[in-house]
């Protein structure tokens, strides 16, 4: 059988969840884009990127290994979101759908961490 990114349900979200807060950041002032706009965006285009990096190793320890590393970029947007939050540069609203999108990314990524287990590599 063959397994495609593009199949796992939890990239496709943390790809959506990416660019939703693009559309918000770009929208932002010059100095809250260059301060926490920019870190923001990185860390949430690092969680699809870590699966995407992990999934191409051919080890499930490597491939594991990059899920904790999304895992971390996660708990690192939930940070500058509340921080975004507290300097009303998003509403609570908005904070809170963006938020609970995490938390459906986080739940998902640790099935796929739970499913990759102790895998035999598969070509």
């Amino acid at each position: 059988m063959n397994y495609k990114l593009e199949d796992l349900e939890v990239y496709n979200l943390s790809e959506v969840i990416s660019d939703k807060i693009w559309n918000i950041v770009i929208t932002w002032d010059y100095f809250s884009k260059d301060t926490i706009g920019k870190q923001l965006c990185r860390a949430a285009d690092s969680i699809s990127a870590n699966i995407a990096e992990g999934y191409g190793r051919y080890h499930f320890k490597e491939n594991k290994n990059f899920c904790y590393y999304s895992r971390g970029s996660i708990l690192e947007v939930k940070s500058f979101l509340r921080k975004s939050k507290n300097r009303k540069l998003i509403s609570d609203e908005i904070y809170q759908v963006l938020y609970l999108d995490l938390q459906t990314i986080h739940l998902k990524l640790n099935a796929y961490i739970k499913y990759i287990g102790n895998k035999p590599e598969i070509q």
